[in-house]
């Protein structure tokens, strides 16, 4: 059997409000997207997440129908020459959307599967449905409303339920209905993005605003966003002094998001001008712990390098 899938995404203003669907049929298709975020990272997420919804399915052939050739490229020609370089391009630049593109090269192990590139916006009837719903996601981003989230894969293989029940992977929210005479703001609509410029000049206030995002549960249970926030070689030391790789704990939050948390601002020290550390007492249901955080800056974009926590003697 041949699963066929048209994957697609979109971004307002690239880079701006941004969503990613795939679809298969009208009961068997699911889109998500980020406050901000760019439309070859809607592309690559709607890949990723056919993948993942598809991984209890792993005899089954998927041809993944694609308007885009920067992905179809990505992941057919040029990942094998990337990871040999350290996930570098030939000039010896980062790769773009590395934390993407490692999630998809896991995830295709052991897959059969084959991209097939379709015009976008011809009239091809899957790929206008994904593009629909990918639209419709960052329209809903753009406009505070419910974000269409679908009902995930349950055509081919109805008795496995939808894959946002997989083992490893966390349920899909249900949308929540914004409340009478207010619109629903997104989940990030009170602090500032990664990918946005500082406009007051503080970035001081960006690094804390994002430090705080990460303690919220629903960003540690959204893989995406925590691989947006997360530099590319990031690593932990944990409370019980265990040492946390960018992909173990990205992939640990996924199974088990831990629970919210308080954060009581100790200093904000700007290092130089790439760099910032953050130090709080955090308070939680278990405790409180002393954190310190260190935020550099690449290409005009704040990412977690290093975090480490130590809780706090009753």
């Amino acid at each position: 059997m041949t699963i066929t899938a048209a994957a697609d995404g979109s971004a307002l203003g690239n880079p701006g409000p941004a969503g990613w669907a795939w679809y298969i049929d009208d009961d068997c298709w699911a889109a998500g997207g980020w406050p901000h975020g760019t439309n070859n990272q809607g592309e690559l997420m709607a890949v990723l997440d056919l993948l993942r919804s598809t991984a209890h399915l792993p005899e089954e052939h998927l041809r993944i129908l694609c308007d885009s050739q920067y992905v179809i490229n990505c992941v057919s020609k040029w990942m094998p020459g990337w990871k040999r370089k350290g996930w570098r391009k030939a000039d010896g630049k980062p790769v773009l959307n590395v934390d993407l593109l490692q999630q998809i090269d896991e995830a295709v192990k052991g897959r059969s599967y084959e991209f097939e590139w379709v015009r976008g916006h011809a009239g091809h009837e899957l790929n206008e449905a994904a593009d629909v719903r990918a639209r419709a996601v960052a329209s809903a981003y753009q406009q505070g409303t419910v974000v269409p989230a679908g009902p995930g894969f349950t055509g081919a293989n109805a008795a496995a339920g939808p894959a946002s029940a997989l083992p490893g992977r966390p349920a899909r929210p249900e949308p929540v209905p914004p409340a009478t005479g207010a619109a629903e703001p997104d989940l990030f609509s009170e602090l500032p993005d990664a990918d946005r410029p500082e406009e007051d000049g503080k970035p001081e206030h960006l690094v804390l605003a994002l430090e705080e995002e990460l303690l919220r549960p629903e960003t540690r249970s959204d893989f995406g966003r925590m691989a947006v926030l997360l530099h590319r070689d990031f690593a932990e030391i944990g409370e019980s002094g265990r040492m946390w790789t960018r992909e173990e704990i990205i992939n640990a939050l996924q199974t088990a998001p831990a629970a919210g948390s308080e954060l009581d601002l100790l200093a904000v020290e700007r290092l130089g001008e790439e760099s910032i550390l953050v130090t709080y007492r955090s308070r939680g249901r278990a405790g409180s712990s002393l954190r310190s955080s260190l935020w550099l800056r690449e290409e005009g974009h704040w990412r977690l390098r290093f975090h480490q926590g130590t809780p706090e003697r009753a």
